[in-house]
């Protein structure tokens, strides 16, 4: 995995790749994932050379909700079911403890069922559905049950 800074072009493209493809509806331009990169943690995955996916990790804000974490692995179509996500979300799940999460979220396209299927597999209960502002596209938000016990 390759952390993803303002500064690595590469990386920076690979992770809007990965993150266009699998959320169209939130696409992204290069100056939102820099700006997104600057408070969140952004990371691709390769297998060698091969472009796999990329993660998202927010760290818990500190504010009234500061205690949640988000976690999101995003796999490329031809690499789903060979254990990226779940090399990436465990490693995400880690961070997140380090940084004092005392709870783990992730958000899924509610289009996207095999999204909605890994995150439910591993001990996510869906908290709320909703619609963005103009949008049509309907969004998933998930909470892990059990942070102690969570792994894969």
């Amino acid at each position: 995995m390759v952390s993803v800074d303002g500064a690595d072009e590469v990386a920076l493209r690979d992770w809007r790749y990965v993150h266009n493809l699998i959320v169209p509806p939130a696409a992204m331009s290069l100056d939102d994932v820099r700006e997104r990169s600057a408070r969140n943690r952004l990371e691709v995955t390769y297998l060698g050379d091969t472009l796999v996916g990329c993660s998202t990790l927010r760290p818990p804000a500190g504010d009234g909700d500061g205690d949640a974490a988000t976690v999101i692995a995003r796999v490329l179509p031809g690499f789903r079911g060979r254990g990226f996500g779940t090399e990436m979300y465990v490693r995400g799940l880690a961070l997140a403890r380090e940084l004092g999460a005392g709870r783990i979220e992730t958000c899924v396209l509610a289009a996207n069922e095999e999204g909605l299927s890994f995150a439910r597999g591993r001990g996510f209960v869906e908290i709320e559905r909703y619609v963005l502002d103009g949008e049509s596209d309907v969004y998933v938000d998930l909470r892990l049950e059990e942070l102690e016990r969570a792994d894969v």
